[in-house]
C-alpha cells in the first residue's frame, strides 16, 4: 500500500482502469467484462476508477454490479463528476464530442462517440447542482450508497476549446466546489481528485481548490516528464497525490512502435515511434519487455499512489499484474537516461514496493485503505 498525498489514506499501486469497460473502441460482452473485474479481485486488485463518461454510464454499471458481490468496505471505487446526462433524443449535436478518439465516429449514434456504451447524452456541468446530480446519478448506476473519491472530470482545453471557456468552466467549479466540501466534510467520499489530460492544468487547479490528488492521463509517462519542472514539485509541496492513469500512453507503450499504433488516442507521428522504438531497443538489451518498463516507471516518484491502466480481459489483468513483479535492473534506467530517452531528474523506484495487495482494515483514525 502507498500513501495517497498527505490525505492518510493508502492505495494500492496497481488499480483497475475502468474506461475500457464503457466500449469505447469495441464492444465487450457483459461476461468477459466481469470476468476481467473477477481476475483483478482475485489477484489483489481493490482499486476500481470509473466514470459516468466511460460508455455513458456502462462502466459504472458493469463495476458496480461486480462491486455489489464483495464486502463493503474491502474496496475503494472512485468515480468522476463534470458531466450530467439525459436520454438520448435523436439530437446530433448533443452527440458531437471533442473525444480524442472520435474522429470519423457516426456522431448520429446514441452511443456516440463510444462504440458500445448506452444510448445517454452528456452535457458538461460544474456547478454545485450539477456535481450533485452526477454524484447521486453515479451512485444509482453503482448500487452503492457512497464512492471514496470524487474526481472533476475532463475540465481542460481538450474538451473546452478556448481559454475562455476553461476559465467559464473553472468559475462554474468554485460554486460546484461547495459540492465536494460538504460531501467529504460529511463522509460521504474521503477525497477530492481532479483529471489531468494536459500540462498546465495542476497548477490552475492548486491555484484556487484545495485538491487530494490528481488524475493524471498522459502528461507522465516513458515519453512525456515535463510536469516534473513545476507541477509535480507544486504538488510535492501542497502533499497532492497523484494517481497515473494511462501508463502506456493510450497504446504505443504496450505494443511498440507499430504502423498505425496510437499514441494519445491518435495515429503516432514517425518521430515519436523512433523514440519508442530506441526505448524498446534499450529495454530488450536487458531482457525486460517495453510494457513492464512502461508500466513501473510513474511509480518511481514519491508522489505517484497508484497506476490504472485501463483493462478489458482476464489476460491483460493477469499481464499487468506479471508486469508489476518484472525486476527492472537498475542499469536499464540508467541506458534510457545517459541516451536522453527519459529525464536524468525522473525518479525510477525497486520494484520489490509495487506489488498489489490487499488492503488490511484499519482505524479510521489510523493511515488506512479504505
Amino acid at each position: 500500500m502507498r500513501p495517497l498525498g498527505a490525505t492518510g489514506l493508502q492505495l494500492p499501486a496497481l488499480g483497475f482502469g475502468g474506461a475500457p469497460l464503457g466500449e469505447p473502441f469495441v464492444k465487450i460482452p457483459e461476461a468477459q467484462a466481469q470476468a476481467a473485474l473477477q481476475a483483478a479481485w482475485d489477484l489483489g486488485v481493490r482499486y476500481f476508477d470509473t466514470a459516468p463518461w466511460y460508455g455513458h454510464g456502462l462502466s459504472e454499471h458493469r463495476i458496480g454490479h461486480f462491486l455489489r458481490q464483495q464486502e463493503p468496505r474491502s474496496w475503494w471505487c472512485s468515480t468522476k463528476v463534470g458531466r450530467v446526462y439525459s436520454r438520448f433524443r435523436g439530437d446530433i449535436e448533443a452527440a458531437v464530442t471533442n473525444a480524442p478518439w472520435a474522429q470519423g465516429s457516426d456522431s448520429a449514434s446514441a452511443t456516440a462517440p463510444w462504440a458500445g456504451g448506452l444510448p445517454f447524452t452528456p452535457r458538461f456541468d460544474y456547478s454545485y447542482d450539477g456535481i450533485m446530480r452526477s454524484y447521486e446519478d453515479s451512485l444509482h448506476r453503482l448500487g452503492q450508497n457512497r464512492v471514496q473519491s470524487l474526481v472533476i472530470h475532463d475540465l481542460d482545453f481538450q474538451y473546452h476549446n478556448s481559454e475562455a471557456e476553461v476559465a467559464e468552466r473553472l468559475e462554474q467549479l468554485t460554486d460546484g466546489w461547495r459540492a465536494l466540501m460538504e460531501l467529504k466534510d460529511s463522509g460521504e467520499i474521503r477525497a477530492i481528485g481532479a483529471g489531468i489530460n494536459q500540462r498546465g492544468m495542476m497548477t490552475r487547479f492548486l491555484k484556487d481548490f484545495s485538491i487530494d490528488f490528481f488524475l493524471v492521463a498522459m502528461p507522465y509517462t516513458l515519453l512525456d516528464q515535463e510536469v516534473l519542472d513545476d507541477e509535480f514539485p507544486a504538488c510535492e509541496a501542497r502533499g497532492v497525490g497523484v494517481v497515473v492513469g494511462s501508463p502506456f500512453a493510450s497504446e504505443i507503450l504496450a505494443v511498440g512502435a507499430r504502423p498505425g499504433v496510437k499514441c494519445d488516442y491518435v495515429p503516432a507521428q514517425p518521430d515519436m515511434l523512433q523514440r519508442v522504438a530506441r526505448i524498446d531497443e534499450v529495454c530488450r538489451s536487458h531482457g525486460v519487455p517495453l510494457k513492464a518498463v512502461a508500466l513501473q516507471f510513474p511509480l518511481g516518484h514519491p508522489i505517484v499512489t497508484s497506476v490504472i491502466p485501463g483493462v478489458v480481459s482476464v489476460d491483460q489483468v493477469q499481464e499487468n499484474v506479471a508486469l508489476l513483479e518484472v525486476n527492472i535492473p537498475d542499469a536499464c534506467w540508467r541506458d534510457l537516461k545517459s541516451e536522453g530517452l527519459i529525464r536524468e531528474d525522473a525518479p525510477v523506484s525497486a520494484t520489490s514496493t509495487l506489488t498489489p495487495n490487499v488492503p488490511q482494515q484499519t482505524s479510521p483514525r489510523q493511515s488506512e485503505p479504505l
